[in-house]
Formats: C-alpha cells, structure tokens, sequence
C-alpha cells in the first residue's frame, strides 16, 4: 500500500511541551496528520487530548510558557515552523484562518464588528477603507446578518449566534485555503448548533475551502467531515475516512469512544472507558493508553506503537496491527 500524505497540510513528528510549576507537561507527543485541498478533517478525543494545541501549532501560535520542541508543519510545501515571523503572519490570517470557541472572548469588546472585518481584510488586500467595509457588509450578509444594523454593532450586543456568524464571517472574509474550527458550537445551545454548523457547511462547500474542524462531539464530525482523527494524550491514535472509521474502528480507544456515544434506536447499555486520562507530567510510558486498554500486551507497556498503515487510507498507532506487537500476540 501507498502511504499518501496530504497535498495542502502534512504534520510530522509534532511534540509541543508546556513548562509549569508542576513539571514539564508533554502536551503532543509525535502528532501525525495530513489533509488535502478542500478536505474537511475532524479531530476527536477526550478533553485534554491535545486537540486545540495541535490546531494553534499548525499556526505556530504556541506561546511562553509552551514550545514546540521538534516537528513540521508543512503548508503548501513550506515548513511553517522553519519560517520568519513575517513570512508566517502572511500565511495566517490569509492562507490560514481560524474561528475560535467562545466567540465573544474571541472579538475585541470596544471595537464595533464592522471595524474587525474590516481590519481583517485590511490585512490582506491594500484596498480602500471603503472597500473594505462594504467587503465586510458582504460578507456579514453571506452569513445571514442584517449588515446595516450588525456593523455598528459592540460584541456585547450579539448573542451567542450572532457573534459565532460574526467570527465565521471574519475567518472566511480572506477565504482562506484552509479553515481551523475550534469547537466553533461548544458555547452555543443545540438548535443554534446546528443552525451554525449547517451554515458553515453551505458556506465551505460554496467557496471551496478545506477544514479542521476540533470537536469532542462524535456526531457532529461524523455529519461535517470526510476524514477523522483520534487523539489520545496528545498522540495520533487513528486516522481513517470517517465511514471506515465508525465501521470498523481499529484502534481500542476509538472503539471505546464510538461506545459511548448514544444512537436513536440503539437498545444495549452505554459504556465509559474504565480509568482517566493520564497526567501529561508523567505520563504511562509505552502506549499512552494502555493502562486503560482491554487488549493491552506487555509490549505496549514498553514501546510506543508506531503510526502505521493498516489498510487504503487507514491508519492506526497501536501494537495490535504492528510487526513487534503481532510477534507477542
């Protein structure tokens, strides 16, 4: 089988630690993943997982008291972590955008909305001021806002709603080639949720763009994505279309997830996966999962399992499918 990498965003090898009192905290520890143009990817996994790092990593908005210690990100052939601080702030914001959990925290609270769209386009286009606020109006329209009256208008004057369309609007205004989701519905209630999600579907598949979209939400990227990834402290657990993925999950952590989620018409007894998440100080050596795991060998206690190809466009980290671990089944 051919190892097929992604021809708009591959991450390799990414480790991201965070210095605290406590001790260093080994955020991402080797992160894969891979997406190509106008791809939707879904990145799933318990809180704490290292979902919303790897997405400001892929931006190298990681900060004190964090680094990004070893690794790639490779955008359209060029490693973002390799580039000057000028050369990166031309690629996010314009190339790569982001919509942000908490769309109120997320907007400046003295600055009308108007302003804000309009200085994200200023960023990027050398068009007028005037240019640039009708591009804004436009763009508040194509998100269902009434521009006339949401343009003047203060972020505390929005409600949940309102301010995540306000935030779509700014993340799509340079349509970017690729869009980050950052649990874009968490803070808003269901029927809002799926009014948000229906419309940032409607708007992607309108102008092309390719999508990550950080979720803990099993149903939601199963709806919106094409491809998921499975994170487990901070590790690549699987990787796979998402029909294969909820047919036939490989990985013993995702099966214990899919588990766990509730269906209309399902009959038998939901099931926590036994234990808690690891501390990320000192976390299990071998596979990260393993003092959860119902299949756990000896050789996961010792060895982290490699991220390999299982099948076409199927990948798993676990010693179950690789050569060491079927050598100790």
């Amino acid at each position: 089988m051919m190892d097929k990498r992604g021809n708009l965003l591959n991450v390799s090898d990414l480790h991201v630690v965070f210095y605290t009192y406590r001790g260093v905290i080994k955020a991402l520890n080797g992160v894969e993943l891979w997406m190509n143009k106008g791809e939707r990817l879904g990145i799933v996994g318990e809180t704490g997982c290292g979902k919303s790092v790897t997405s400001r990593a892929v931006m190298n908005l990681i900060e004190e008291p964090g680094k990004i210690i070893s690794g790639s990100v490779v955008f359209e052939d060029r490693d973002i972590l390799k580039l000057k601080e000028d050369e990166v702030r031309k690629i996010r914001g314009n190339e790569i955008s982001m919509i942000f959990q908490e769309p109120k925290s997320s907007l400046n609270p003295v600055m009308n909305v108007g302003f804000q769209i309009a200085e994200v386009l200023g960023k990027v286009n050398n068009k007028s001021i005037k240019s640039q606020y009708k591009a804004a109006a436009e763009m508040l329209e194509f998100v269902g806002l009434d521009s006339e009256r949401v343009m003047s208008m203060y972020p505390h004057e929005l409600s949940g709603g309102m301010a995540q369309r306000v935030m779509i609007a700014m993340g799509l205004a340079p349509n970017p080639k690729l869009l980050i989701a950052d649990e874009p519905t968490s803070a808003l209630d269901v029927t809002i949720q799926a009014q948000i999600l229906e419309l940032l579907d409607d708007l992607v598949e309108k102008m092309g763009n390719a999508v990550m979209l950080i979720s803990h939400d099993m149903g939601v990227v199963a709806e919106f994505c094409n491809k998921i990834l499975v994170m487990y402290a901070g590790n690549s657990a699987e990787y796979a279309s998402t029909e294969k993925l909820f047919k036939k999950p490989m990985h013993p952590y995702t099966t214990g997830l899919l588990k766990a989620v509730p269906q209309i018409g399902r009959t038998d007894e939901l099931k926590a996966i036994t234990g808690t998440v690891p501390d990320l100080v000192d976390p299990p050596s071998g596979c990260r999962f393993h003092k959860r795991c119902p299949q756990t060998m000896e050789i996961c206690k010792k060895e982290r399992p490699p991220f390999i190809q299982v099948e076409e466009d199927h990948y798993v980290a676990c010693h179950l499918y690789s050569q060491k671990g079927g050598e100790n089944k």
